[in-house]
């Protein structure tokens, strides 16, 4: 019986954090209302797990902890035994279920669970041919442990060319394991830069294979699920610049074909005692490598010098590659620089004099025999004025990448003067280009550059930058929100004036999409700067301008992060004289990412101060929108009964709002939305004669909306039509309700909508004993699922047409 309650509990906890997360769409909705059918049939003792709150007139709810989990599971095993029928419906319950799990693509069947995110290699890579022999050699060990995958460790101070030497000998590498390579930045220099195993678990699971949608919320399952995805496969996992063990662990595949490869500057002393981690330090260039290295970077035309000229550039260097290549990166741009010279500003500085031979003043940040600092001081010193000015900008935070819109805002230029100021910085090896338009500092230079902004600029002048940066990224965040959601409402001047052509491109919402994940992580980083220097009008309102970004796509962990300071200075703005109305719109925000995390009960606590918050500054349109925010909640957690009410408290407060108020237009078309919450959760409650009326009442009111009405919401309310009729034995009026939803969903190119309602006539087709129909439907929603990339909706609705050809067409 254990594995059969193994696979039970799985399907329970699978079902449970979809619904709250969303996970699975509309399927995932309508597997967790089978799940409360089914529990709702099986017996439970007084006050077990799963028992609901006193009064609301319900025994269940949904179950969110483990302990809620485990006694749902044995719930239905207990009336499993004692009946088939029930047994026969659990299986098939368990079945579908299985088909909404987060699920590893198989690197045979989908191209984009081979990723290959290895940097290019340079091309003036020299020397370390002992870090290739080692790595070798721990591949070949025939004594290594099995099971576990192989782990290599670098380390070495900052500039020591540990992340080049790792990208080389992954490259070279490569043959051997051909399931593809990870590679990520883990930006460990300082825990405040350093990335979040979440955030990087998301980025590695999408380039696995798996839908946007179906990435976990939570980092726990989010490990999990890259175990699932990298088991058995050989691969190789570039974990560069980490902070600690902390942020490593959860990143370590499971398979023992895969290589691992990890650069810190710290020990990772865990690592190696608890994972097998083999450690090795980087040290110097030799002085002829550095030679090498150096003529190299320097180009043909100077690399005729004199050796000894050369020798004493490179013992200047210390032999640390990034010394190396900024030297030779100046000399390569910079014809009036002789060898020689260059050759003895170093010498002067590692001796502590000036070139007038004076002895250089003491700096509390300065190490005069520093050779990166060394390097980049000189290189930074035969910049141009205006060159100069913009490398300080561009370091007064700590960007994950710099823009050609970052680098304009914040060096206040246009984007082609930004463009060839970026393109100059790299040449000289002071940034380093990354893709297309986009640069990042190693962070010993953004260090640099950062000190020389204080002592040249000031802090006046470093936060001005950042605020032009927020100015900036705030205005791109809204215009490509406004394209993502356009009929949605919003809060914030940022949005004033936006429109959208008359004959708009249908891809331009997916592109708008596109764009803000591009810059997810920039624009993380633009609200943690606007919060650093006390721009909250500026932290709310690019909290705002995310909305359908995380909204479509997750990530939970930033969106929580953001948000939770989107309230702080929303708060902040309103004890001054900021829109008060802000606050509440935060904290609803917030209470997303809180569900799409599983932390049902921090989102209900946020909604309830939202509603509140509204309530106190008058705002009954943000009122009413967390009202109804807290019954959809409710409604994912099967209170359907309290979501009920929840929705009428909505749409009284609605009734509230006169002509001319706060959000009066955006009335008819909220409370049409209301009347269909409120149909869905009679239904739930099985009062179907209530629940039809209520759900035709919608219909009506989207109908009668201005500008011709709403057809893709008209289009929702015949799905939820046809899921009562269904639902209520009627397998012949819901066909009627679907066939409507089918039409306006296929009429409004709505196509992932298009496909879950063919889907789900597909199931009317199967009750009514017709599987010629179900099979031209789920053949048609197949097919819609794999252009729109959903491969999980696509596999589930495969499954089911494999089951109906092996029946030989017949009902199954």
């Amino acid at each position: 019986m254990e594995p059969l309650m193994d696979m039970v509990l799985s399907a329970v906890g699978t079902v449970a954090s979809g619904a709250l997360s969303g996970a699975g769409g509309e399927m995932g909705r309508r597997t967790s209302e089978r799940l409360y059918r089914l529990l709702d049939r099986a017996p439970a003792e007084p006050g077990s797990a799963g028992a609901g709150a006193a009064g609301d007139g319900q025994r269940l709810v949904l179950p969110v902890t483990d302990q809620e989990r485990t006694a749902a599971a044995s719930r239905l095993l207990e009336l499993a035994r004692t009946s088939p029928d029930f047994a026969r419906e659990l299986g098939e319950w368990v079945r579908e279920a299985s088909w909404l799990a987060p699920r590893a693509v198989p690197a045979v069947t989908h191209g984009a669970s081979r990723p290959q995110m290895l940097p290019p290699t340079t091309s003036v890579f020299t020397d370390r041919e002992e870090v290739a022999d080692w790595i070798r050699s721990l591949l070949d060990d025939a004594d290594r442990p099995p099971g576990a995958p192989t782990v290599a460790a670098l380390t070495g101070p900052g500039g020591i060319g540990k992340t080049a030497a790792v990208v080389q000998c992954a490259h070279e590498l490569r043959e051997r394991f051909p399931d593809g390579t990870l590679f990520v930045d883990l930006a460990g220099a300082s825990a405040g830069t350093a990335l979040t195993p979440s955030d990087v678990l998301a980025r590695f699971l999408e380039r696995l294979g798996v839908p946007p949608a179906m990435v976990p919320g939570d980092e726990a399952r989010q490990r999990d699920l890259f175990r699932d995805c990298t088991a058995d496969r050989r691969m190789i996992v570039v974990l560069d610049n980490a902070h600690d063990d902390a942020q490593v662990l959860p990143l370590l595949p499971a398979s023992p074909g895969c290589l691992v490869l990890v650069t810190s500057r710290r020990r990772l002393s865990r690592l190696v005692a608890e994972h097998g981690a083999h450690p090795f330090t980087l040290r110097p260039l030799s002085t002829a490598d550095s030679v090498l290295l150096l003529r190299r970077v320097a180009g043909r035309v100077r690399s005729a010098a004199p050796d000894a000229a050369v020798r004493a550039v490179a013992e200047g260097t210390g032999g640390i590659p990034l010394a190396v290549c900024t030297t030779g990166a100046g000399l390569a741009v910079r014809e009036h620089l002789s060898w020689d010279r260059v050759a003895q500003q170093l010498s002067d500085r590692i001796h502590g004099r000036r070139q007038t031979g004076v002895p250089m003043g003491e700096h509390p940040r300065e190490d005069p025999a520093d050779p990166v600092r060394l390097a980049q001081e000189m290189t930074y010193g035969e910049l141009t004025p205006e060159c100069a000015a913009f490398y300080r900008a561009l370091a007064v935070w700590a960007w994950p990448t710099v823009t050609v819109l970052c680098a304009a805002h914040a060096g206040g230029v246009d984007e082609d003067e930004a463009r060839e100021l970026l393109e100059q910085l790299a040449r000289v090896h002071l940034l380093e280009e990354v893709g297309e338009e986009r640069y990042r500092f190693h962070d010993l230079a953004r260090a640099y550059a950062r000190e020389r902004a204080i002592d040249e600029d000031g802090p006046g002048a470093m936060a001005a930058a950042v605020r032009r940066v927020a100015v900036g990224y705030l205005r791109f965040a809204a215009g490509a929100d406004f394209r993502v959601l356009p009929l949605r409402w919003r809060l914030g001047p940022a949005y004033t004036g936006l429109t959208l052509p008359d004959r708009r491109d249908p891809a331009d919402a997916r592109r708008a999409l596109a764009e803000l994940r591009c810059e997810r992580e920039n624009l993380a980083a633009v609200v943690q700067a606007a919060e650093h220097h006390g721009f909250d009008e500026l932290v709310w309102q690019l909290c705002e301008a995310m909305w359908g970004l995380h909204l479509m796509l997750g990530f939970h962990a930033q969106w929580v992060d953001t948000h939770l300071r989107g309230v702080e200075a929303a708060r902040r703005c309103a004890e001054e004289f900021g829109d008060r109305r802000a606050v509440g719109r935060m904290l609803v925000q917030l209470a997303f990412g809180y569900i799409g995390l599983g932390q049902a009960h921090d989102a209900e606590e946020a909604l309830e101060q939202a509603a509140s918050a509204d309530r106190t500054c008058g705002h009954r349109r943000g009122e009413a929108s967390a009202v109804e925010a807290l019954g959809l909640l409710r409604l994912k957690l099967w209170r359907h009964g309290e979501a009920q009410r929840g929705f009428e408290e909505a749409r009284e407060i609605l009734w509230r709002i006169s002509e001319g108020d706060d959000g009066w237009r955006d009335v008819p078309r909220a409370t049409a939305l209301l009347e269909h919450h409120i149909g869905r959760a009679q239904a739930r409650q099985r009062n179907f004669t209530a629940a039809f009326a209520q759900l035709n009442d919608a219909l009506a009111r989207f109908r009668r909306l201005p500008g011709g009405g709403d057809s893709y919401n008209e289009g929702r309310v015949y799905m939820s039509l046809g899921e009562a009729h269904l639902d209520a034995g009627d397998p012949d009026l819901a066909r009627v309700c679907l066939d409507r939803a089918v039409e306006t969903m296929e009429t409004e190119g709505a196509v992932l909508q298009h496909a879950d309602a063919l889907e789900l006539r597909a199931r009317c087709h199967r009750l009514a004993g017709r599987p010629a129909e179900e099979t031209d439907d789920l053949r048609t929603a197949a097919a819609y699922y794999e252009e729109n990339g959903d491969q999980a909706g696509a596999d589930r609705v495969r499954a089911r047409l494999t089951e109906l050809e092996e029946a030989g067409g017949r009902p199954v």
